[in-house]
């Protein structure tokens, strides 16, 4: 379900600045308070007792409009089942405003900018919500989760405060509803031909130095190959945004997708410019020596997806990034077909000297936001009891992802299957309906996080083998809040995206050798002159400050 261009705006936006001023359970948090007697006239539709797993159904027929991301591969039909059963259900009728997904985040923009914003705003990935904050265009949410028992207990069962105090603002406040995840989830790993591997007698590595050494292997075998093309390059901030991502964790640091200009050294209690430490040095290093090595295709850092899938195909590659989906619906369904006796595997994410930790897996998912107009309205109360229910239950969140058992699903114990005649992301390719196209569930706007259970009951078994060991990773440890003030953060952006800029230039220029990395210090000495210390100092002392207020 990630959508790449997601992650890349999301990493770019991520240095905008964290913050957070107590543990959600804590003085002036969550239920952070919101005066009871302000919202007495604000209870139209309202249950008057709504507990967590309790069914939330309006005490009156209510509409609530919704800014609905419009899928190219599930456009929006006004017939899905999707929208009947949830009036059915709660008595709500939610109003779409239909948005394609390539022109979302402009229009979002456009709209809460101009007043004119649904009441609820989905698909938000934080820090978006930041330039909406000093507007008051958008709701602290956070002043208002006392309406939320299912939110609630989901947080405090989950441990998962630290998470939400880093999405904080400089006023303590969090203006996002994220999705919440009960354990971290991986992405991303590499894949390989394993029939080729077996017959030249190798196994699956399981660390990047026997990465390494099975490229060897293949290259001896395939001279005129290049054994790893790979791809998720082009229409993102990233070069080879993918593979950096999940090769950066092995070196406990940020890198591709999951970049961010600022992360905290835990060993010396400080923040530090993640593109300048020696760990982000290594991951070049080791990309460098596979493409002197012509193990990797140095067009991987340019070429289109289909390019790269294409060599796959084509035999001239045997080895690339993946996720679970696109290794079953269009590597291995495609090799299958063309090549005779080709088979694919995905591996865990190969282990380096950070151990096996994942640096990637942090519990929080793109969320809502909501507008300010929303608290005007009497309708209110009754507006986050239905989030809440919709979001944030496990009926709720169920519902969201399998649609209504007996007609789209069965269930037995734990195990939801499909009807008969249903696919899911291809799980079928014979079926008539489509549980995404023709009823609507199963829609990014509204199916993320939740349980594991929830969360891995629509795992392929490729993808069950490739979560259930990555599930036994130690998650890195998630940075100190350390709130920005405003005008902080808007001097935080203006050094942020060149700094950016000249990482990513150089971290190709020093992977395809066109820049050797002998010149790492003189590389580190053009980012100060782009003001890295300046913006490493004002998150270092936004930390300190934070310290020093919240003992």
């Amino acid at each position: 379900m990630t959508n790449t261009g997601q992650l890349s705006r999301r990493s770019l936006l991520a240095a905008a600045g964290f913050a957070g001023l107590a543990a959600l359970t804590g003085c002036g948090s969550g239920d952070d308070g919101g005066d009871s007697k302000d919202l007495s006239k604000k209870q139209n539709g309202a249950m008057k007792k709504y507990d967590a797993g309790e069914q939330f159904k309006a005490t009156r027929a209510l509409s609530f409009s919704v800014l609905h991301n419009d899928n190219p591969t599930y456009p929006l039909k006004k017939g899905w089942l999707f929208w009947k059963e949830v009036t059915k259900r709660t008595g709500i009728t939610l109003q779409p405003v239909d948005v394609p997904l390539s022109d979302y985040e402009k229009k979002r923009s456009l709209l809460i900018g101009s007043g004119d914003a649904p009441f609820l705003i989905p698909k938000t990935y934080h820090p978006s919500e930041v330039a909406f904050v000093s507007s008051g265009a958008i709701l602290p949410v956070s002043e208002y989760v006392h309406l939320m028992p299912n939110f609630q207990d989901k947080v405090k069962r989950w441990k998962l405060e630290p998470e939400l105090d880093s999405i904080r603002q400089s006023d303590g406040k969090y203006y996002l509803l994220p999705g919440l995840h009960e354990k971290p989830k991986s992405g991303y790993s590499l894949s390989f031909r394993t029939d080729v591997l077996d017959k030249i007698g190798v196994s699956l590595p399981t660390t990047w130095d026997e990465v390494y050494d099975v490229l060897k292997a293949i290259k001896a075998e395939h001279p005129d190959s290049y054994p790893l093309s790979d791809r998720w390059s082009t229409n993102t901030v990233f070069p080879a945004g993918a593979l950096l991502g999940y090769l950066g964790q092995a070196y406990g640091v940020r890198a591709g997708w999951n970049y961010q200009n600022i992360s905290f050294d835990a060993k010396a209690q400080k923040f530090v410019f993640t593109g300048a430490t020696d760990e982000f040095r290594q991951v070049l290093a080791y990309l460098r020596k596979l493409v002197a090595e012509k193990l990797m295709d140095p067009e991987s850092f340019t070429q289109t997806d289909d390019d790269a899938v294409k060599k796959l195909l084509a035999q001239k590659s045997f080895a690339i990034s993946a996720n679970p989906q696109e290794l079953v619906q269009k590597y291995r369904y495609n090799l299958e077909r063309q090549v005779k006796g080709a088979k694919i595997e995905m591996i865990p994410v190969p282990i380096g000297p950070a151990g096996e930790v994942v640096i990637d897996g942090i519990r929080l998912e793109n969320g809502l936001m909501i507008s300010s107009k929303a608290l005007k309205s009497d309708n209110f109360v009754a507006l986050m009891q239905f989030t809440d229910w919709l979001f944030y239950s496990d009926e709720g969140q169920a519902f969201c992802k399998w649609g209504v058992e007996g007609v789209t699903y069965t269930k037995s114990g734990s195990q939801y299957k499909l009807k008969p005649g249903i696919s899911l992301m291809g799980s079928d390719p014979k079926a008539p309906k489509d549980l995404q196209k023709d009823y609507g569930f199963f829609n990014g706007v509204f199916t993320y996080g939740g349980s594991w259970e929830l969360v891995s009951s629509s795992f392929s078994p490729d993808e069950k083998k490739f979560q259930d060991v990555m599930a036994l990773r130690k998650q890195m440890p998630i940075a100190p809040a350390h709130p920005l003030r405003a005008a902080e953060q808007e001097q935080a952006s203006l050094w942020d995206t060149p700094l950016t800029d000249h990482m990513n230039q150089n971290t190709l220029k020093f992977a395809l050798g066109k820049r050797p990395l002998s010149e790492w210090d003189d590389y580190v000495a053009e980012l100060k002159a782009k003001n890295m210390q300046q913006l490493v100092d004002l998150h270092n002392k936004a930390y300190e400050r934070y310290k020093k207020e919240n003992g």
